[in-house]
C-alpha cells in the first residue's frame, strides 16, 4: 500500500514537471523513430494514462495483497488493466478524458481528482499503451464485423424490399389494368346504350320533324293562298281607287268646262232677270268641292264610293245648274229678239215719219284685265307661250343632265373625287349666304364667279375648277342652280328674310352666266310649278304619286307630305323668285337690263289671275309675292299696279273665298287683310329684310 501511495506521488510530480507536460505520440513507433530514443529523452505520458490511473489502480487496492492473490503486483495490474479493455470495448471514447488531447496534440491540463502522486515506470506504461491499442483494434475489427453484418442485413432487407415492392407494382398494374378493362367495357357498355337511345329519340325526332313539317307546309299554303287573297284584293282596290281617282279628275274637268261655260253666260247679263252672281258662286263651290275630295283622298289614300258618289252629285248640280241658266239663256234671247222686232218695226214706222235719222250711240267696250283678257274670262290651261316657254327650259336641264351623264355614273375613284370636290364648290358658298355684312357676301359671290369662269378656287383645303374634267362646267352650273332653289324651298321657307342676299347673289350670277339663270327657272318651275303659273292636268294611265310630284308635293314612301309643309316650301320659292326679278348686283353693270326683271313679274301676276283660282294656293302665292315684291311693282307699273290690286279685291277675292272651306281661311284672310291696308294708307310698305345701301358698305 505505501508502494502505491508512492506511485500515485510519482505520477503526480511526473505530471507536473517539465516532461510530464511534453507531448507524448501514441503513433511514434509508425514514424520510423528509434526505440532507444525515448530512453534517451524524457518521459512522456499517454494521454489515457490519467484514465488509467483514475480506473485500473483503483481496482489494485480492493485486491489483496500480492503475496496472497498473484505473483506480483505488476502481473496483476497488467491483467485488470486488459480485463478492464476486453470488459468495456464500447467505452473507449467515454473512458478517456473529455479534454484528453487537442487537435493539435497537446497534453490535456485537466488534473485528476486524485492528489496522490504514481510514479509509472516506462515498461509499465507501454504495456498500458499495448492494452489500449488492442483494445483500439478490438474494436475496429468488432466494429468493422458489425458494420459488415448490418450492411448485409440491410441489403437482404432492401433487396427483399424491392422484391416486395416489384411484385406489389406488379399486383398495382394488374389491378389498374383490370380497371381501366372494367371502365372502358362499362364506358363502351354506357355509350352504346346512349348511342341506341340518341337513336331512338332521333328516330322520334324525325318522326315529330316530318309531322310538323308537313303541318308547317299546310299552313304556309294556307298564308301563301291568304296572301295572293289578300294581295289580288289590294291590287283590285288599288285598280278600283285609280279608276275612281281617274273617274273624279274626268268630273273636275267637266266641271272646270262648265264653270268656263258659266263663266261665258255673263255677256247675257243683261236680258236674265235671274242673279248670275249667285249661279257663279254656286259654281264655284261645286269646283272647290271637288278639288277639296281629291286632295282629301290624295292624303289618305283613293277615293272611295262615297267620294265618288259625292262628286258626280255636285257634277251633277253643275248640269242642273248650267242647263237651267242655258234655258234662262234661251228664253231671254228669244224674248230680246221678239222685243227688237218689235222695236225694228217701231224705229221703222217713226223713221218713215220723220225727216232726218237719229244719231245712233255706240256702247261701251268690255273692262280689259292686265292679262289682256276679260276679267270673266278666267282659264284653267296656262298660255301656249307660256308653256312652250317651260318646255324650253325643261329640255335645257335635261340636256346639261346628259351632258355631265359620264362624269356621275363613272366609277373611276379620281373621277367620283372630282365629281365630290366640284359639288361640294359648287354648293358650300351658296349655303353661306346669309343676311351677313356686304363684304363677306361679295367674297361669296366672287368666289361662285371664279368657279364659273375656270379659276381656281380653294374648297376645303383642296385647289378645285371646271377645266379638271370636261364635263366640269355643266355639272357645276346645273349644282349650283339646284343649291339656289334649295336654298328658296328650305332657308327662305323659314326665315323670310333671308331671300334677298340669296337673290342678289343669284341676279348677279345670273346676268354674268345666263344659263345658270336658265337652270334655275328650270328647277324652280319643276318644283313649284305654280311659279310657271302652270296647273298639271291628271293624264290618262298616270300614277297618283306622279301626279303629287308634279303638282309640287313631296311623296316619301308612298306618303305624300302634309299641306302646311307643302305651303311653306311653296312660299319660300316664291319670295325667292319675286326677290330676284327686282334686284340686281351693285357691283355689274347697271346699263345692262335685268336678265329677268320685273317684267315678268307683272307677266306671272297678270297670267295668275287669269286662272281659276286654287283653294289655300292662290292666296298663300299671291300674298308672298305682293309681300315680296308689290313695293317694286307699285313703283315701276303705278296707276296699273292699283287697277290690278283693285281687280283682286273686288274680283278676284269672291272666287278665292267662294272655293275655300272654312279650315282654309286663314291664307285668304291674310291675303284680304294686307290688300286692304295697302288700299288704305295706297302704299305696299319695303319689305322685311330688304338690302339697303348701308348694307353693302358693312
Amino acid at each position: 500500500m505505501p508502494s502505491e501511495g508512492r506511485c500515485w506521488e510519482t505520477l503526480q510530480a511526473l505530471r507536473s514537471s517539465n516532461k510530464g507536460r511534453l507531448c507524448y505520440h501514441r503513433d511514434w513507433l509508425l514514424r520510423g523513430e528509434d526505440v532507444l530514443e525515448e530512453c534517451m529523452t524524457l518521459p512522456k505520458l499517454s494521454s489515457y494514462s490519467g484514465w488509467v490511473v483514475d480506473h485500473v489502480l483503483p481496482h489494485t487496492q480492493e485486491n489483496p495483497p500480492p503475496s496472497e492473490t498473484s505473483p506480483s503486483p505488476r502481473y496483476t495490474s497488467a491483467l485488470d488493466q486488459a480485463s478492464c479493455v476486453l470488459k468495456s470495448p464500447v467505452r473507449h471514447s467515454a473512458c478517456s478524458p473529455a479534454s484528453s488531447a487537442t487537435p493539435n496534440g497537446t497534453k490535456d491540463k485537466q488534473e485528476s481528482p486524485h492528489t496522490e502522486s504514481v510514479v509509472l515506470q516506462s515498461s509499465r506504461g507501454i504495456k498500458v499503451e499495448g492494452c489500449i491499442r488492442m483494445y483500439e483494434l478490438v474494436h475496429r475489427m468488432k466494429g468493422t464485423e458489425g458494420l459488415r453484418q448490418w450492411q448485409e442485413e440491410q441489403e437482404r432487407k432492401v433487396r427483399a424490399l424491392s422484391e416486395m415492392a416489384s411484385e406489389q407494382l406488379k399486383r398495382f398494374d394488374e389491378r389498374k389494368e383490370l380497371k381501366q378493362h372494367k371502365e372502358f367495357q362499362d364506358l363502351r357498355e354506357v355509350m352504346e346504350k346512349s348511342s341506341r337511345e340518341a337513336l331512338g329519340h332521333q328516330e322520334k325526332l324525325k318522326a315529330e320533324h316530318r309531322h310538323r313539317a308537313k303541318i308547317l307546309n299546310l299552313k304556309l299554303r294556307e298564308a301563301e293562298q291568304q296572301r295572293l287573297k289578300q294581295a289580288e284584293q289590294e291590287r283590285l282596290r288599288r285598280e278600283e281607287g285609280q279608276g275612281r281617282l281617274r273617274s273624279l279628275y274626268a268630273l273636275q274637268e267637266e266641271v272646270l268646262q262648265l264653270s268656263q261655260q258659266l263663266d261665258a253666260s255673263e255677256q247675257h247679263r243683261d236680258l236674265l232677270q235671274i242673279d248670275l252672281a249667285a249661279a257663279r258662286t254656286r259654281g264655284n263651290q261645286l269646283c272647290s268641292l271637288i278639288s277639296g275630295i281629291i286632295r282629301a283622298t290624295s292624303e289618305s289614300g283613293y277615293p272611295t264610293a262615297e267620294n265618288q258618289a259625292e262628286a258626280e252629285r255636285a257634277l251633277q248640280e253643275m248640269r242642273d245648274l248650267l242647263t237651267n241658266l242655258g234655258q234662262e239663256i234661251t228664253r231671254a234671247c228669244e224674248d230680246k229678239k221678239r222685243q227688237d222686232e218689235e222695236e225694228a218695226q217701231v224705229k221703222l214706222q217713226e223713221s218713215q215719219m220723220q225727216q232726218g235719222p237719229e244719231a245712233h250711240k255706240e256702247s261701251p267696250a268690255p273692262s280689259q284685265g292686265p292679262g289682256g283678257k276679260q276679267n270673266e274670262d278666267l282659264q284653267v290651261k296656262v298660255q301656249d307661250s307660256t308653256m312652250q316657254w317651260y318646255q324650253q327650259l325643261q329640255d335645257g336641264a335635261t340636256q346639261c343632265v346628259l351632258a355631265f351623264e359620264g362624269l356621275t355614273n363613272s366609277k373611276d375613284n379620281q373621277a367620283k373625287k372630282i365629281k365630290m370636290d366640284l359639288q361640294k364648290a359648287a354648293t358650300i358658298p351658296v349655303s353661306q349666304i346669309s343676311t351677313i355684312a356686304g363684304s363677306k357676301l361679295k367674297e361669296i359671290f366672287d368666289k361662285i364667279h371664279s368657279l364659273l369662269s375656270g379659276k381656281t378656287v380653294q374648297s376645303g383645303g383642296r385647289a378645285v375648277s371646271v377645266t379638271l374634267t370636261p364635263q366640269g362646267l355643266d355639272f357645276v352650273q346645273y349644282k349650283l342652280a339646284e343649291k339656289f332653289v334649295k336654298q328658296g324651298e328650305e332657308e327662305v321657307a323659314s326665315h323670310h328674310e333671308a331671300a334677298f342676299p340669296i337673290a342678289v347673289v343669284a341676279s348677279g350670277i345670273w346676268d354674268l352666266h345666263p344659263r345658270v339663270g336658265e337652270l334655275i327657272l328650270a328647277h324652280l318651275h319643276k318644283k313649284c310649278p305654280y311659279s310657271v303659273p302652270f296647273y298639271p292636268a291628271f293624264k290618262e294611265g298616270m300614277a297618283l304619286e306622279d301626279y303629287q310630284r308634279m303638282l309640287g308635293y313631296q311623296v316619301k314612301d308612298s306618303k305624300v307630305e302634309q299641306q302646311d309643309n307643302f305651303l311653306k316650301r311653296m312660299s319660300g320659292m316664291i319670295r325667292l323668285y319675286a326677290a330676284i326679278i327686282q334686284l340686281r348686283w351693285p357691283y355689274g353693270n347697271r346699263q345692262e337690263v335685268h336678265p329677268h326683271g320685273l317684267n315678268h313679274g307683272w307677266r306671272w301676276l297678270a297670267q295668275i289671275l287669269n286662272m281659276e283660282p286654287l283653294s289655300d294656293v292662290t292666296a298663300t302665292l299671291l300674298f308672298d309675292f305682293l309681300e315680296v315684291c308689290g313695293h317694286a311693282l307699285m313703283k315701276q307699273y303705278q296707276v296699273q299696279f292699283w287697277k290690278m290690286i283693285i281687280l283682286i279685291k273686288e274680283d278676284y277675292f269672291p272666287r278665292i273665298e267662294a272655293i275655300t272651306s272654312a279650315g282654309q281661311m286663314g291664307s285668304f284672310i291674310r291675303l284680304k287683310q294686307f290688300l286692304e291696308k295697302c288700299l288704305q294708307r295706297k302704299e305696299i310698305p319695303v319689305p322685311k329684310g330688304f338690302l339697303t345701301s348701308s348694307f353693302w358698305r358693312s
